[in-house]
């Protein structure tokens, strides 16, 4: 009679139930593992062997007989060694050495020779689908029960080790089930770079707060070592924190990629790609398409610093994500989607030798090399990024001056969590959390212009020769304005002072 045991992997970022069965029968020794199976999946028959053997228990390579598991449904590629828990407990099952329902139990981790079991990937994601498939209980490595204890209605049940896990199922000894996840958002500020640790750039810090207000992109230029990098690391500082919903979802993504650090995201995540990182690096990609640099800056910023110098194909793929805070990846055997809703933070040089501009150094670029440097950046890019900041020489007496102070990242987040209240406000009926998500629909029904002030934006729109997309993110940074000063409608100021950050040549 064939065993049934239920597992589960993910595809994307979703989980997928596999269903593990396995049939003994008399004959020579031979196991095989059916239901395309990758490399990973194939040697699982020599870690559960040894695990079952070191774990005191009859191993499968004992004694003469065929042993067949299927991994259901077939036509899904089976990868890693998440299935290899479920193979072993089926197998003790079928062979008389174990005896404990299945019903209602999904089974996760991966096997040591010792018998213990390792963590895996995606486990928040594969508690979520086990709960949609009406599971009771999950049982996977102790390391990510708290990450897959974030999913409220099922009960976790973290486990060391196959013999513990035997031993539970038997009712000899049970493990403690694993209490719900406790989110703690704890104030970061205190460890990263802070706003007030940076003297001068006042304009660039103005345009920063609007760009964390709003959700906009920003891109800052200027000279070599004017403090465009140090601006970017401490833009995080002044961001909003994570609610729970936006927990998760950056939860899953980090645990996905093997990149998640403790059992769930408290803050924001900052996503730094070198400028020679790959279209599949950025992206995300592979045969079975796993997320990239953008999906990963979900909900947080994506700093891309020497922006001129990534390759003009991995710029250009930033179009769709900026657009619709989507990725799609189509390869042959499938189309999946990432989320992308991030703010696109850009640092570059003026020049190729980054002294154009400069009141104290001579450029040295030929005009080629800079028309060459200026149009590696499209106009498509340029149009989706919202604020042009400049980013100027700081004077050396400002530097040592310690008598200059400037607002600390905390003064500024508390004006930047009130304008995202307000957008909370607005959009509570709709699938948008702020002002830059926003479409044409939202823009004439939460930022309608005065006549007055509609006639300066069109007289400008045409001066600097705007896009349609452009004109309506002048509106939309303007909206973003207001929200910080608190103010319902939008005024003259709010529009003059968006416009100011669209780039000079557009």
């Amino acid at each position: 009679m064939a065993i049934k045991v239920h597992s589960g992997q993910v595809l994307g970022l979703n989980g997928e139930i596999i269903d593990v069965e396995i049939d003994l029968a008399q004959g020579l020794h031979h196991f095989s593992i059916v239901g395309l199976p990758d490399k990973a999946v194939e040697e699982s028959k020599d870690r559960i062997s040894a695990a079952i053997k070191n774990s005191g228990l009859e191993s499968p390579r004992k004694g003469n007989k065929r042993i067949t598991v299927s991994l259901a449904p077939a036509n899904i590629k089976k990868e890693g060694p998440v299935f290899d828990l479920a193979i072993a407990l089926s197998f003790l099952l079928a062979s008389g050495q174990t005896n404990f329902s299945t019903e209602n139990k999904i089974f996760l981790g991966e096997l040591g020779l010792d018998g213990e079991i390792h963590p895996i990937k995606g486990a928040l994601n594969l508690a979520k689908i086990a709960k949609e498939n009406n599971f009771k209980e999950i049982y996977l490595p102790k390391q990510n029960a708290e990450e897959a204890a974030l999913m409220r209605g099922i009960s976790i049940y973290g486990t060391n080790s196959l013999g513990e896990l035997l031993r539970h199922l038997q009712k000899e000894e049970l493990i403690k089930q694993q209490p719900e996840t406790a989110v703690r958002f704890e104030n970061n500020l205190k460890h990263l770079l802070d706003f007030s640790d940076i003297k001068g750039q006042e304009t660039a810090k103005r345009g920063l707060e609007i760009a964390a207000a709003g959700g906009h992109n920003v891109s800052m230029t200027g000279p070599p070592g004017t403090g465009k990098t140090m601006l970017a690391k401490a833009f995080t500082s002044i961001l909003p924190p994570l609610s729970f919903e936006e927990s998760l979802e950056t939860t899953s993504i980090h645990s996905v990629a093997g990149v998640l650090e403790g059992a769930y995201m408290t803050s924001r995540p900052l996503r730094s790609p070198h400028h020679t990182s790959s279209y599949v690096a950025l992206v995300g990609g592979g045969a079975w398409p796993k997320p990239g640099e953008i999906t990963l800056a979900h909900r947080g910023v994506l700093f891309l610093d020497e922006f001129p110098l990534f390759e003009r194909r991995v710029l250009e793929s930033l179009r769709q994500p900026i657009e619709d805070g989507v990725v799609t990846i189509s390869r042959a055997r499938s189309t999946i989607r990432f989320p992308a809703r991030f703010i696109l933070l850009c640092a570059m040089n003026p020049c190729p030798c980054g002294n154009l501009g400069s009141a104290t150094k001579e450029c040295k670029c030929s005009q080629a090399d800079l028309l060459r440097y200026q149009r590696k950046v499209s106009g498509p890019i340029i149009d989706r990024i919202d604020l042009w900041l400049n980013v100027p020489q700081v004077e050396i007496k400002k530097l040592s001056d310690d008598k200059i102070t400037s607002e600390s990242s905390a003064e500024i987040q508390k004006r930047i969590i009130k304008a995202r209240k307000i957008q909370e406000e607005r959009f509570r009926d709709r699938p948008i959390l702020t002002n830059a998500e926003m479409g044409v629909k939202e823009l004439r029904e939460f930022a309608p212009l005065p006549a007055d002030v509609r006639n300066i934006l069109d007289q400008a729109a045409q001066k600097m020769d705007l896009s349609a997309r452009a004109y309506h993110r002048v509106i939309k940074l303007a909206r973003t304005i207001a929200d910080l000063e608190e103010n319902e409608n939008i005024s003259e100021n709010h529009i003059f002072e968006a416009l100011q950050y669209r780039p000079k040549q557009n």
